[in-house]
Order: C-alpha cells, then structure tokens, then sequence
C-alpha cells in the first residue's frame, strides 16, 4: 500500500506524535524510578539504560521533526521553481507562437499538440473535424519552419534546453548632491 504525497507529511507527523508519546511516558517512568530510589537509581544499570533510552527517543524526535520540516521547505521550493518553469514554457510558447504570425485556431491546435493529444482527440476537443486539424498543423509547422510534430516540440525543447540569459548589469544611480 502506498501513501500519496499529500498525505506523507500528515503520515510522518504521526508518527512523529506517536514517538513523542513514547517518549513522554518513557520519561516519565524514568522520573518515577529516579524518584523512587534517589542516588541509588544512578547505580542501577536498569536505571540507566531506561534514561539514556528515553533521551535517546527524544533526541531522535527532534531529529526527525527538523529533517521533515526541511524536506517540506524543500518541496515547497522544488513546487515554486517548477511553477516558475510552466510560466516561462507558456511564455516561450506564446512568443513563438506570436513570431510565427499563428492565428487563434492554429495556436489552439498547436497547443493541444504540445500537450500530446493526437489529431482525432484535438478534433474532439475542438468540435472541429479532424481534415480541418490537419490544415491547422500543416499550416503551423510551415510557419513554423519544421516537417512535423517532432521538429515543433523539438523547438521548445531546444529553447528550455539554452542556457538562460545573464542579467544586464543595474545602471549606476545618480545620488543627489
């Protein structure tokens, strides 16, 4: 069985909760014994292990707790960063789209292409029929410059694939005198 995504983080902070209780009665029962015999408890080998036990839960709650807690900053960042990536492929999409002089039905047929529907599924989508699909890609790949539907995602590929643009150095600011 395994647990989706969404509930991982709920899942390991359960267990985290189950490890704290554990923990908090292993603790307390130390206390108990420690109470119980004073000094002599420290001289009791059973006494002993029980209390390093115990710190040795908590310590490993501790540790569990800062490890998930990077994870999920993590995620969230690794979330944005592919956010900002969709953004900046419909932008590169768009731009193109925009360079090639498409009009809105071969763009619309483009971008379902781009999203892996074939000509019949396109066809259905659009309540168009399927010869009018193909005039709208023939069309986009001449424009386009390319053979096929290959060569058209091989373009955007090849744009996310280029190396980013270095930043234009920020212009000096004039301070008033």
């Amino acid at each position: 069985m395994t647990v989706s995504w969404q509930r991982q983080p709920l899942a390991l902070l359960a267990l985290i909760a189950a490890q704290v209780a554990c923990a908090a009665f292993f603790l307390i029962d130390v206390a108990r014994d420690g109470m119980a015999l004073r000094w002599a408890a420290f001289q009791s080998p059973h006494f002993t292990v029980e209390a390093l036990a115990a710190m040795a839960l908590i310590a490993a709650v501790v540790f569990e707790f800062r490890v998930l807690m990077q994870l999920l900053r993590q995620k969230a960042h690794l979330e944005e960063q592919l956010g900002l990536a969709s953004g900046a492929f419909h932008e590169i999409v768009l731009a193109r789209f925009a360079d090639w002089g498409l009009t809105p039905a071969e763009q619309d047929v483009a971008m379902f292409l781009l999203k892996g529907l074939a000509i019949p599924e396109i066809a259905q989508m659009r309540g168009s029929a399927e010869g009018t699909v193909k005039a709208h890609l023939h069309a986009t790949y001449r424009k386009a410059g390319v053979s096929g539907r290959g060569a058209l995602l091989s373009l955007f590929i090849e744009d996310l694939m280029s190396a980013p643009a270095a930043p234009a150095p920020a212009a000096p600011v004039d301070k008033p005198a």
